[in-house]
């Protein structure tokens, strides 16, 4: 995949179209713009944008990233069932493997995720809205 492509403001979703909003509410993303945007700087490659469910939530506080707890000094609010956020891809393909991947917008997933979980994959989590 050419990074080149992602390093500039033409991010693409997995689908190949222009990238759509994650979250405004709470604000997500590495650049806390609602997008799942792709950049290298970002150690944990915050590229693909899942609904919250409480067992990934838990999970997730298990493994060391507590997402529930409000922290008001990063005006982080928490989340919860339901909300929308861009999280770690490791962190999703752990899930996966452990059986606790939450569901997929692939519609805002960055398409640099196609480097390490395939689009088959991905639309077997993948959120249907309703």
């Amino acid at each position: 995949m050419n990074n080149k492509i992602q390093e500039n403001n033409e991010q693409l979703n997995v689908l190949g179209q222009k990238l759509d909003l994650c979250s405004c509410k709470p604000l997500t993303g590495w650049y806390r713009d609602g997008f799942c945007k792709y950049d290298l700087n970002d150690g944990g490659n915050h590229s693909i944008c899942c609904v919250m469910d409480d067992n990934f939530l838990k999970y997730s506080k298990s493994q060391g990233n507590d997402l529930i707890t409000p922290m008001p000094i990063y005006s982080f609010p928490g989340l919860k069932d339901g909300d929308h956020w861009c999280i770690c891809l490791d962190r999703w393909r752990q899930a996966l493997l452990d059986g606790l991947a939450p569901k997929v917008i692939l519609e805002s997933t960055n398409r640099i995720v196609l480097e390490s979980v395939s689009l088959e994959i991905l639309k077997e989590y993948q959120f249907n809205k309703k």
